[in-house]
């Protein structure tokens, strides 16, 4: 793929969004540079938009403007509001994913895990940053030298870290959000 690809504004990552061209111009009016616009937009959506999961929100925000809009998302769709986020200010950024178990074992069968990659121009290297949220038992500092994401992948019981990177939400995954009014009525036991 082409680096521009993943400065497009697709329906997931509705950068154009005027919620998010205000949250752009305020990243943007407190930042000194690109590298602190990309850590300020990366730990807002990490610290100030709960997963939704952790807070117990049945409610399904479908791109990221809706997460901005809901103040909470699941993994998939606060990787869009980073991605538009960072994309708004022409800064490259995609999804990646990992496939991990539900439970504490492989019990209760398997989900995706979204995260997103961002082009670091002074560095000339993708960098990968897991804005999923910190919770007691997740730590994802912010860094550029070595991947911090949120989960380990443990091969042993099927969890696959699938070290891709994709310019869009996967299909897939946008067809699931699309037929949800309930987050909780959402399978996301299955695989890619």
């Amino acid at each position: 793929m082409l680096i521009e690809e993943y400065l497009i504004e697709t329906p997931s990552i509705d950068y154009m969004n005027s919620h998010i061209q205000e949250k752009v111009q305020e990243f943007e009016n407190q930042s000194n540079d690109e590298m602190d616009y990309i850590k300020r937009s990366y730990e807002f959506v990490r610290d100030e938009i709960p997963h939704s999961w952790d807070i117990g929100a049945n409610i399904v925000s479908k791109t990221a403007s809706d997460v901005l809009i809901n103040k909470t998302g699941i993994c998939w769709t606060k990787s869009c509001l980073f991605a538009a986020l960072l994309r708004a200010k022409g800064i490259p950024s995609g999804i990646s994913y990992q496939l991990l178990t539900i439970a504490d074992d492989d019990s209760e069968g398997h989900m995706i895990h979204a995260l997103n990659t961002v082009y670091v121009k002074d560095l000339k290297k993708w960098v990968r940053l897991d804005a999923r949220g910190n919770i007691e038992s997740l730590n994802t500092p912010f860094s550029l030298d070595k991947d911090c994401l949120a989960f380990q992948v443990r091969s042993e019981l099927g969890e696959i870290d699938y070290m891709d990177n994709h310019a869009d939400l996967d299909e897939r995954l946008v067809n699931i959000l699309s037929e949800s009014d309930n987050l909780f009525d959402i399978n996301i036991d299955f695989k890619f």
